[in-house]
This record gives structure tokens, C-alpha cells and sequence, in this order.
């Protein structure tokens, strides 16, 4: 990733990490795994919730509130990660 002239792309990617990490550990509390992952591996799980929360919405044609990116991206995030997380459960029969 390259950092834009300005900070840009700090900001950019300082964003994506507390998105991340908030989407994680809150469905890490809905998929009750938040005992075995930590703060990187919420980040990892909130980023990849991002794209699967991305590809849901944008499936099903959903939007988020207009005026609040934070939040919106928050819950995007949130949706992906959560259905990660649960299906990671299913598929290793991990429980609560």
C-alpha cells in the first residue's frame, strides 16, 4: 500500500484497523470465540468481515445510513465477520 502525500493513506489505513478491530471483537462476542482471539486476530477477522459484509450487502442491495461512513463500515464489517465466524464454527465444530 503506498501512503499518499498528506497522510492519505495513513489515515486510510489507521481507519481500516479500529473498523476491523471493532467489527471482530463484537462478533467475536456474538459468535462466542472472543475467549480464544485476540486484538490481531479481530482486526484480521474484521477485515475479511469487511469484504464478505461487502459482497452480502451489495447481493442483497442493501445500503447503510448516508452521513456516517464509521458506522456504516462498522456494520458491513460487522455482518461479514460475524457469518465468518460462524460458519468457521460450523465447519470445525467449535463451540461456545
Amino acid at each position: 500500500m503506498m501512503v499518499a502525500a498528506g497522510g492519505e493513506g495513513l489515515s486510510l489505513l489507521l481507519f481500516w484497523l479500529v473498523v476491523g478491530g471493532l467489527a471482530g471483537w463484537l462478533a467475536s462476542l456474538v459468535a462466542g470465540t472472543h475467549e480464544r482471539m485476540g486484538c490481531l486476530l479481530n482486526i484480521a477477522v474484521g477485515i475479511v468481515g469487511a469484504v464478505i459484509g461487502g459482497w452480502i450487502f451489495h447481493g442483497l442491495k442493501l445500503t447503510t445510513p448516508a452521513g456516517h461512513p464509521f458506522l456504516g463500515s462498522v456494520l458491513v464489517s460487522f455482518v461479514g465477520a460475524t457469518v465468518l465466524l460462524l460458519f468457521l464454527r460450523l465447519l470445525t465444530g467449535m463451540r461456545r
